[in-house]
């Protein structure tokens, strides 16, 4: 056997395991040296793949805390909040037995029978419907109560939380609050929570009103804190914090007298609920400067059936005849108007249609001045082909009609239109039929005839201030123009005085004792898609007034629009809202300052004695218990409040529960706090019903549940 190629083969089996070696050497080499340079590449430059290991390694260990900025305030002209920030609370109860404290304390709902029980008292469900919700199948980790567990105020939660129930607790929502209930609500707006779908944070944003049209002012700017934590959370030794602040919301001051708005809208309300008309507005202006010092419409943003716009810019509308002061106005002061001349009344054919007055019989013959105290069509018809289409239309312009009034914090504003083509729609526009207008125009046009002549821009917002407490905008009285001469704007409120005093004016239910009112009527028939409807309420009804009128210090327009039931004349459910409203403004003898008083310090006197001295404060005083002096009085010494703002007078001794019909929540609160009763509140508004009845005997084991109604 040859033995030399076995020998052969043997080698070359050894060349390849030792050069396959070497290879696997250098090879494991190569890689090690690859890692090492990568490794020192990572290890100084702190960087894989564009990724910055440093900066993702803060990202992990630091912790970042969002410090929300406070949404700003909207006051009255006196600084009284009418929106300002809140929470609401949504409840819910942990069931997992698993959740215990570090000390070993059930953080879970232990006796349900009882948590159920007592939960009954304060959430609008009995103890069964609670129960149910605490015997969910499956056992959730926690379980929530339905509607009737949300959007519970601050007091309602605090008195839960003094229950001390294991495994109850809360959410907080941010929330808008309107400490004066139904107040100028369609001006005022609302917010309500947004939630940020990138960050998962809740915030208020402003949807209607002011709160809308000011929302970025109002928001303010989020703050952060953030520093840096190990992998337990707890803070690094040399970890330098860093905290940027929040910057609160801007305050915004409007020219509102609150006063004045609560009767406004006390009085409102008893003509909508009366009358029962679609919609009724009412405003009320400086007739000098524009200020707007109240105004309301219904239905409102809480109303059963709410109106979500504005209608006093928001709605375009045929004005009828209040419109008359404009042509009167443009006549007299372009020298076309006689108001001893005549002509024949009752109707006129033109440009192939005819002009019908009110009363399609008319009067016979009759001056241009009775023209304006009857309110005739066809006298302003005349009135308006004697000055000429040409010369109406220029005035038209001039009063500001056709073009937005942009009035500061009213967004959304309609311009008005009107045709204005051919002799027949020419001569209606004189009347208010055939054109177009907002309610802000209106009262801007009239802002010529009550301040001789200058015509004032309308403004609801008087400065707006940022949260260092600097006035960063201040809102001043705007002259937009002089339509018409002084003495033209004299002569027409003369007029106006006949519509209200003269026999055969249209005015008289307007009459105020002690105070000469300057004022036009109107009566506008509605139009729709088929021309205008027929029947007794397919009415706008309105009603234009300046007082006093010689030298007017306030402009009213209110408008009623078709109301159902005309068993009082229109005229009469207008001058119910009209004449205590202004008889208010005119005979505030101390001035606008009045409206805010300054508490007087009236414990230790008798009830009689301190009731007596409230009311000539103008003071609401409600007088519990049967002592014979006051103990405490729930507003203190030198605190400022408002007109006819109740203050509550506890004399110790025997209680018995008042009529709390109508109160605010605030009231309420005030109350069972004075009682020291629980108090369980549902909805908003004023209270409707309240579980302790009228004069019955109270004691400190009850609970007052309470029912709020938004007015209508």
């Amino acid at each position: 056997m040859n033995k030399e190629p076995q020998r052969t083969r043997n080698k070359k089996n050894n060349s390849n395991q030792g050069n396959f070696g070497k290879w696997l050497f250098l090879i494991t080499i190569g890689l090690f040296s690859l890692f090492f340079v990568r490794f020192a590449y990572i290890a100084i430059n702190k960087d894989v793949q564009h990724v910055n290991l440093k900066s993702q390694a803060e990202q992990i260990y630091t912790q970042r805390q969002i410090i929300q900025a406070k949404r700003g305030n909207i006051y009255d002209s006196k600084g009284t909040t009418i929106a300002t920030d809140t929470s609401k609370y949504t409840i819910y109860a942990v069931l997992d037995h698993n959740q215990r404290s570090s000390k070993g304390k059930p953080l879970y709902v232990t006796n349900k029978a009882k948590t159920a029980r007592v939960l009954a008292k304060y959430l609008n469900m009995t103890p069964k419907q609670i129960k149910k919700h605490l015997d969910a199948k499956n056992q959730p980790y926690q379980v929530e109560f339905g509607s009737a567990g949300n959007n519970l105020s601050v007091a309602t939660m605090e008195k839960i939380k003094q229950e001390h129930l294991p495994g109850i607790n809360f959410v907080a929502t941010p929330a808008r609050q309107y400490p004066e209930g139904e107040f100028a609500s369609q001006i005022i707006g609302m917010a309500g929570p947004k939630v940020n779908t990138q960050t998962g944070q809740t915030t208020l944003s402003g949807q209607l009103g002011l709160e809308g049209y000011f929302n970025k002012e109002l928001t303010g700017k989020n703050g952060m804190r953030q520093d840096k934590r190990d992998i337990y959370g707890y803070r690094l030794a040399n970890s330098k914090g860093v905290t940027r602040e929040a910057v609160n919301g801007d305050d915004i001051y409007t020219t509102i007298d609150a006063q004045t708005q609560h009767l406004l809208e006390s009085k409102v309300n008893n003509v909508y609920k009366t009358a029962n008309p679609n919609a009724v507005t009412a405003i009320v202006m400086d007739a000098k400067t524009g200020r707007i010092v109240a105004a309301t419409q219904r239905p409102t943003l809480r109303s059963k059936n709410p109106v979500w716009r504005n209608m006093f810019v928001q709605d375009a509308y045929e004005p009828g005849s209040t419109m008359k002061i404009l042509p009167l106005s443009a006549a007299i002061d372009s020298g076309h108007f006689d108001p001893n001349a005549t002509f024949n009344s009752g109707t006129w054919a033109m440009g192939g249609g005819k002009i019908v007055d009110w009363s399609s019989g008319g009067w016979g013959m009759i001056s241009f001045k009775d023209a304006f105290d009857m309110s005739s069509n066809v006298g302003f018809a005349h009135i308006e082909q004697n000055m000429g289409a040409k010369t109406w239309m220029k005035y038209i312009r001039r009063f500001g009609l056709l073009k937005r009034v942009n009035v500061l914090g009213m967004g959304n504003e309609v311009s008005g239109f009107t045709q204005f083509k051919g002799i027949l729609e020419q001569a209606n526009t004189a009347f208010g039929q055939g054109i177009t207008v907002n309610q802000m125009q209106m009262l801007q046009a009239f802002s010529a005839v009550s301040n001789n002549g200058k015509m004032m821009r309308p403004y609801i917002v008087k400065k707006i201030v940022n949260a260092d407490g600097k006035v960063v905008k201040r809102v001043k009285p705007v002259v937009v123009g002089h339509p018409i001469k002084a003495s033209t704007a004299k002569q027409v409120r003369g007029y106006m005085e006949g519509v209200v005093y003269d026999q055969k004016g249209l005015g008289h239910d307007f009459q105020l004792k002690g105070h000469r009112i300057a004022g036009k009527t109107g009566t506008a028939q509605i139009g729709g898609a088929n021309g205008y409807s027929n029947g007794d309420t397919n009415y706008l009804y309105s009603f234009a007034g300046m007082a006093p009128a010689k030298h007017p210090r306030y402009v009213m327009y209110i408008t009623l629009r078709q109301p159902k039931n005309l068993s009082q004349p229109a005229t009469k459910q207008m001058a119910s809202i009209f004449k205590p409203v202004m008889k208010s403004l005119l005979e505030d003898k101390q001035g606008a300052n009045t409206s805010v008083i300054k508490m007087v310090n009236v414990v230790g006197q008798t009830p009689t004695a301190a009731s007596d001295r409230l009311n000539k404060l103008h003071v609401q005083p409600v007088v519990i218990g049967d002592g014979k002096k006051v103990h405490h009085q729930s507003t203190a010494p030198g605190k400022q409040l408002l007109k006819n703002q109740r203050v509550i007078l506890n004399t110790g001794g025997k209680y018995h529960m008042p009529d709390i019909s109508g109160w605010s929540a605030a009231d309420v609160q005030q109350l069972a706090n004075e009682l020291d009763i629980k108090l369980v509140e549902h909805g908003s508004g004023y209270v409707s019903k309240q579980s302790i009845k009228a004069n019955s005997k109270v004691n400190g084991h009850q609970t007052l549940i309470v029912e709020y109604q938004n007015r209508q």
